[in-house]
C-alpha cells in the first residue's frame, strides 16, 4: 500500500485508520489480453484509553508499515514520590 492510500484520525477519543487497496493485474499472451482490477477497503477503530494524549498521536509510514506512536497524558505517567523523614 502507498501512504496516500491510509487515513488515521481521532474523534471523541477514538483512533480509526482507513484506506483501500487497489490492486491491478495485467496479463499479455500472443492471442489474449486480460487485465483484472480489484479494489478493497478497510477500517479500524480503536477506544482509546483515558490515560492516552489522542491530540499527540504520531504517525510513520515507512516500507509498507504504519507505525502508529500514542504517547501517554501527562497525568498517567508515573511520579517520583518524597519520604519525608521525621
Amino acid at each position: 500500500m502507498k501512504k496516500e492510500d491510509v487515513r488515521l484520525t481521532v474523534e471523541n477519543e477514538v483512533l480509526a485508520i482507513s484506506g483501500e487497496r487497489k490492486i491491478e493485474k495485467e496479463e499479455k499472451g500472443k492471442k489474449y489480453h486480460r487485465v483484472e482490477r480489484a479494489y478493497r477497503s478497510f477500517v479500524r477503530s480503536f477506544s482509546l484509553p483515558e490515560d492516552a494524549g489522542g491530540s499527540k498521536v504520531s504517525a510513520n509510514f515507512k516500507d509498507g508499515m504504519l507505525h502508529v506512536h500514542l504517547p501517554k497524558s501527562e497525568k498517567a505517567k508515573p511520579k517520583a514520590i518524597e519520604i519525608k523523614v521525621r
